[in-house]
């Protein structure tokens, strides 16, 4: 990102906890502390003290709670502002951009509660209106696809840009190399094209933007979660309604973490299910969305109830 000019947090990298330490020391608090490897969407601690910062080391580095994700970790300046979520489709050359998303990683309503993988979406972000997509992929995606193309590593396939609506403009909290979840399942909804044609245009060099056209409605997504998560939870709960759940116009149920287990529907994961739907409106989709939330029966299921409301304020100029 700094190669490519990209706005970014400033950041350190550290494989030694105590260099980390002294590093957080200096710098002082809030801080973001980042495990370098997979942690499953928890690998990020949002430290608002010195001592949570420092905790959060000892977690990842010392106590091993990552495993070798913890290997490296960095230290980032705390970002603040609205996160919004914007995925294009390259082809190595070309970057098309897909309508901006808002993920919900804090656990509980209101952002309180650790980070998760994602307890809900919507799609398009107000803070980031469809207007401002090809500005953005000029700013956030399209400097890193030629400098991995000037490293001779092109990038096909979907580059997904996390990032921060700063005081001070939009800077990238970080990339991930597919479709996010939960914010995938809003955009398939408003998805107007041949997904597979899309895709294999892209593999093969010749991305054409007007395969991928959108819906004007809005899309909205509630996780069903197993009570526990993002710790400890219980596999192999029973799961009933998807059928009523997926019969309300409008919606539609995806499955995350399930299995099947003698013959019925059981969950297999944390976040389990994803029930999304469309609507004219983002307060129309959030309510239809959660009208299939409450279909849907398993036992020990757990969901936030505010997906959707920062946008509705914003769209209300509140």
């Amino acid at each position: 990102m700094n190669r490519a000019n990209v706005p970014t947090a400033h950041c350190a990298v550290f494989s030694d906890a105590q260099a980390a330490r002294d590093h957080i020391n200096k710098v002082g608090a809030p801080l973001v502390i980042k495990a370098d490897g997979l942690a499953a969407g928890k690998g990020v601690i949002i430290a608002q003290t010195l001592r949570e910062a420092l905790d959060a080391i000892d977690e990842i580095m010392t106590q091993r709670a990552f495993g070798d994700a913890g290997n490296l970790v960095v230290v980032e300046e705390c970002l603040v502002g609205e996160e919004a979520s914007f995925l294009c489709v390259c082809d190595g050359v070309r970057a098309v951009p897909l309508p901006s998303a808002q993920d919900h990683k804090r656990v509980f309503d209101n952002d309180e509660g650790p980070n998760t993988g994602g307890m809900g979406a919507y799609s398009p972000a107000p803070v980031l209106p469809d207007s401002m997509l090809e500005e953005m992929a000029d700013l956030t995606v399209r400097p890193i696809l030629r400098e991995l193309a000037k490293d001779g590593h092109p990038f096909v396939g979907v580059l997904y840009a996390g990032l921060m609506m700063t005081a001070q403009g939009p800077k990238v909290l970080e990339y991930n190399v597919r479709f996010g979840d939960p914010e995938c399942q809003p955009l398939l909804m408003r998805l107007d094209g041949d997904l597979p044609a899309i895709m294999m245009a892209a593999v093969r060099g010749k991305l054409d933007p007007a395969s991928l056209g959108q819906t004007s409605q809005t899309a909205l997504g509630v996780v069903i979660t197993a009570k526990g998560y993002p710790g400890p939870y219980a596999k192999g709960l029973p799961i009933e309604g998807i059928e009523d759940a997926d019969s309300v116009p409008g919606v539609k149920v995806f499955h995350s973490g399930t299995a099947i287990k003698d013959g019925s529907l059981v969950s297999n994961g944390g976040r389990v299910l994803c029930v999304t739907a469309l609507g004219n409106s983002l307060a129309e989709a959030k309510k239809t969305a959660y009208a299939g939330v409450a279909k849907v029966r398993m036992q020990d299921g757990f969901n936030r109830t505010d997906i959707g409301d920062k946008g509705i304020r914003r769209l209300a100029g509140k």
